[in-house]
């Protein structure tokens, strides 16, 4: 475990409580340290919309964000029962769960995948989604490991439910509202990408996420002007 990093991490989720921030910019953020200093294979976020109904909001790939889209197509799987019942689901091994989430297990072992553990992202009794640790080998998971992941997940449930008015509630609800319409954006804006330079969508994330910090843009706002064309990114390195 890289303490400095970790220590860093806090900082910068802590950080993101003062200020608009970029909600699926912090999100990716969570994910990609969860997978950096874990030892997990890779990450992903449910959060839930102003309706309830769960959406993925971050993976740290390409592969694990089509995981979470099947499970929530599929209405199944570890991530969606741990934010049912606001408490974390573990399993180190998905083999042995075929009979509770039959079509979820199928899919995640052929994604490569055979561990899992889902931690609530909640505040009190306020449980808004899921962070989704993933493993490629059966195995427990590490107990401190365990410990921090879920630290991380309620500093970014924190950020997420900060106070920035008088009807908090309200300001989630738009939050996660411009999260969502920012998601399909970039998922346009990914896939324009990965076509003009013959890339794949993770390079073309992280090529778009790259030129947002560089140019202290809005990973959102890029994404709008890239996709209706009134910037094409001339300058962006793969």
């Amino acid at each position: 475990m890289d303490e400095r990093l970790l220590a860093q991490t806090f900082v910068e989720l802590a950080d993101n409580l003062v200020a608009d921030f970029d909600l699926i910019d912090f999100l990716r953020l969570l994910t990609d340290r969860c997978v950096g200093m874990l030892g997990v294979g890779a990450a992903g976020v449910l959060l839930a919309d102003p309706k309830g109904d769960m959406r993925v909001m971050a993976a740290s790939d390409e592969r694990v964000r089509l995981l979470e889209l099947f499970q929530l197509q599929n209405d199944e799987g570890p991530c969606l029962d741990c934010y049912r019942t606001g408490t974390s689901v573990t399993v180190s091994d998905l083999a042995t769960q075929a009979d509770r989430w039959p079509r979820f297990v199928t899919e995640a072992l052929h994604s490569g995948y055979a561990a899992v553990q889902a931690l609530p992202m909640r505040l009190r009794h306020e449980v808004v989604g899921a962070l989704n640790l993933f493993r490629a080998t059966p195995g427990e998971f590490d107990t401190v490991d365990t410990q921090i992941a879920q630290a991380l997940a309620d500093v970014a449930t924190i950020s997420l439910l900060q106070q920035r008015s008088t009807h908090r509630s309200d300001v989630l609800n738009e939050q996660l509202q411009h999260a969502l319409d920012s998601r399909v954006l970039i998922e346009q804006a990914k896939g324009k990408l990965a076509e003009r330079h013959n890339i794949d969508m993770e390079q073309a994330f992280t090529a778009l996420r790259g030129y947002a910090r560089s140019h202290n843009r809005r990973l959102s706002d890029l994404a709008q002007a890239f996709v209706n064309g009134t910037e094409n990114l001339t300058e962006l390195k793969r």
